[in-house]
């Protein structure tokens, strides 16, 4: 076994979680569908979050190339994947009696929320960096740079119809980002 193979499954294990954590929320959403209070850029963002996870899987297919590994490469990836879970994890609210009010559990952890994935994204670009060194794609770099400034915007502009436009912003620039640099699958 290649030593991709073997330690892809422990990414893939954490990114089938993440897919599952929103999966979850949407299923406790449609079971409490009664209690539940909308709030769109929730509901982008929980769409967005298993993409971002699916692209994440699909791009990992480009580390198989890589023949010597280091546990510190290796965990920048894992940290990176880690975090990501972290957003999924906190996109949506877990059931509970009562209303389930998305802005509300929006706006609870929307600074978390951001936070966690800034902090993806300069772990992302820091593996980026680590693997390639001065190689690194600059349309890649210039991509996390602008889903950073979005991220930055949220943490700023807190305002109901600023999330709004942040969210449908974010969902431009990912579809974009992943035709332009994911479409195919590169080894």
């Amino acid at each position: 076994m290649d030593a991709f193979s073997y330690l892809s499954v422990l990414l893939s294990i954490i990114i089938g979680l993440a897919i599952t954590q929103v999966l979850q929320g949407y299923r406790a959403m449609l079971l409490a569908r009664r209690r539940v209070k909308p709030f769109v850029p929730t509901l982008v963002w929980s769409v967005l979050i298993p993409v971002l996870a699916t692209q994440s899987w699909w791009s990992s297919f480009g580390l198989a190339g890589i023949r010597v590994w280091t546990f510190g490469v290796f965990g920048l990836i894992l940290l990176q994947t880690v975090l990501l879970y972290m957003l999924a994890a906190l996109v949506l609210p877990d059931a509970s009696e009562g209303t389930i009010d998305l802005a509300t559990h929006y706006r609870e952890h929307i600074t978390a929320f951001f936070s966690i994935m800034l902090a993806m994204l300069a772990v992302s670009a820091a593996k980026d960096l680590t693997l390639q060194g001065r190689r690194a794609d600059p349309v890649d770099l210039a991509g996390h740079a602008i889903f950073a400034g979005i991220a930055l915007v949220a943490l700023r502009y807190r305002g109901e119809r600023a999330q709004l436009g942040v969210a449908m912003a974010a969902a431009i620039f990912i579809a974009a980002y992943i035709l332009i640099l994911f479409s195919h699958l590169r080894g």
